[in-house]
């Protein structure tokens, strides 16, 4: 059976409030994560959730002597009530997950852009493949914020590009990583100070939950992030491709890139799902459950978790534009809000 524990140091205190104990059988592995989702989670509130009958529904499915399958699936289907892309369980035999761009069509064909646009010829450095368009638009594709820029590697990259007259940044197909990554690129894209996003978090107070009472939530103002230092920003109009696969830090940067109103965001609404979580270990060192408990919000003040961020201009991808004539409606689109030639050109061929 799972033996659980919570990855969190806790100090031992002396109170009338009695830490609970679980039995290690499948309703007592069935409480204790489901406790620990009552104590952790951050939007219960935000998306209207009734916790305590989610938890009284599924409680029923519960019975001695079911497998470790069997005990999976019931707590994964009662995560799956979140809808909730940062909550979800891991196991060494599957993972419970609500990634909502596997339920919508793909809007980003690397192949497409890599073949028709740049000929193959173009660079990649740092995670990110780069590149000046035939007509003079560069074009960065950032795949996943778990790359780290090396230092230096941005500067070298955007200095590359600075004869370009605009520069699309693609964060499609991007589900996030670290949105220290995602911020180091927005400090390149001015020379003004960023607001970033505001968040909060549930709290832990021993004193009130001796009381039976909860915590108020932790709340983190939106705050002022410089620009980059010792290097020339760059400055010229910038649009960003998005999709459904946009999530998590990416969509976080998009949300902090339309509050520095730099440019538009083109294509479809991102995943609509961000935060960070807290690990609960349900097998050391095989299986454990991930609950988020950042609440993330827009500068502006906008919710996005469970929506996603609407794009400025919403282009969608067709059969025509995929297989027929070989184009990125979303990257065409951007070129046109860039005041710049919209049709692709073949490459140069490369200097023999």
């Amino acid at each position: 059976m799972w033996h659980v524990a919570l990855l969190l140091a806790i100090a031992t205190l002396a109170s009338c409030h009695d830490t609970p104990e679980y039995a290690d059988n499948p309703k007592g592995n069935f409480e204790a994560l489901w406790a620990a989702l009552d104590e952790h989670y951050c939007f219960f509130e935000h998306k209207n959730v009734d916790w305590q009958a989610i938890g009284e529904q599924y409680r029923q499915k519960i019975a001695d002597g079911m497998t470790d399958e069997e005990l999976f699936r019931v707590c994964a289907d009662m995560l799956a009530e979140l809808k909730d892309g940062h909550t979800n369980l891991s196991s060494p035999f599957d993972v419970s997950r609500y990634w909502i761009w596997e339920q919508y069509p793909q809007n980003y064909d690397e192949r497409l852009i890599q073949e028709h646009y740049f000929n193959f010829d173009y660079h990649r450095a740092s995670g990110i493949d780069y590149g000046i368009l035939s007509n003079n638009v560069a074009y960065m594709h950032y795949a996943s914020f778990s790359s780290t820029i090396g230092e230096g590697n941005l500067d070298y990259i955007l200095s590359s590009l600075a004869s370009a007259s605009g520069l699309i940044v693609d964060v499609r197909d991007n589900s996030g990583g670290n949105s220290g990554n995602a911020d180091y690129v927005l400090r390149h894209l001015t020379a003004d100070s960023i607001r970033t996003d505001s968040w909060s978090s549930p709290t832990y107070i021993p004193a009130l939950a001796s009381w039976g009472r909860k915590a108020p939530q932790y709340h983190s103002p939106s705050s002022l992030m410089p620009p980059i230092a010792g290097t020339t920003p760059y400055l010229r109009p910038v649009a960003v491709l998005v999709d459904r696969g946009t999530f998590s830090a990416a969509e976080d940067f998009c949300a902090v890139f339309r509050g520095m109103k730099r440019g538009p965001l083109v294509g479809t609404p991102t995943g609509g799902s961000t935060g960070n979580g807290v690990r609960v270990t349900l097998i050391p060192g095989h299986a454990y459950a991930n609950i988020c408990a950042k609440h993330d919000v827009a500068p502006d003040g906008t919710e996005f978790v469970g929506t996603g961020l609407h794009p400025t201009v919403e282009v969608r991808e067709t059969y025509a534009s995929l297989f027929r004539d070989k184009t990125d409606a979303a990257l065409t689109e951007a070129l046109r809000l860039l005041a710049v030639d919209a049709t692709p050109q073949p490459a140069p061929a490369k200097p023999r």
